[in-house]
């Protein structure tokens, strides 16, 4: 198995709009005992301040994991966000993951790809290290050895 370039980035080299790109990168999510989701076809999107958020083709997701969820929120440049309660072995993380069923055309490659926040998992690796969640509730991100801050999210952040 070949290894992935290990570089060390800073979130504040990361563009604003984000870049959205294709990532090779073995991402897995667990949830109530069992792996939910698992792919080397993910999306990742880099944004100043912000750790990468990792985005799943559903098709790597276990069908029965994803329950649609109430509420919808807007990004100015991914779309609307619908959101998902994440269920597995009798455990149910509310609005716990988000998809852009209807993306910008600048994200159009997100649509059929969900993401999942770090900190309501069980677990979420990237190339076998366990991320930490970005801090705060509101942002997605998933902080790894490979990436350096300091992140929004933070108390006293959220002006940035």
């Amino acid at each position: 198995m070949s290894q992935l370039p290990r570089v060390i980035e800073s979130v504040w080299d990361y563009p604003r709009p984000p870049r959205i790109e294709s990532c090779a990168h073995h991402l897995v999510v667990e949830f109530g005992g069992r792996v939910i989701a698992e792919t080397r076809r993910g999306w990742r999107v880099c944004e100043t301040s912000h750790p990468p958020t990792y985005y799943f083709p559903r098709a790597d997701v276990l069908a029965d994991a994803l329950l649609d969820a109430p509420g919808r929120s807007l990004c100015e440049w991914k779309g609307a966000a619908v959101y998902f309660d994440v269920a597995s072995g009798g455990e149910r993380a509310p609005r716990a993951a988000w998809a852009y069923p209807d993306p910008t055309p600048e994200a159009a490659g997100m649509s059929g790809h969900v993401a999942f926040y770090c900190a309501a998992m069980d677990r979420c690796l990237v190339d076998g290290e366990v991320a930490r969640p970005q801090p705060g509730g509101f942002y997605g991100g998933w902080v790894t050895s490979l990436v350096r801050g300091p992140f929004k999210g933070a108390p006293g952040t959220m002006g940035w």
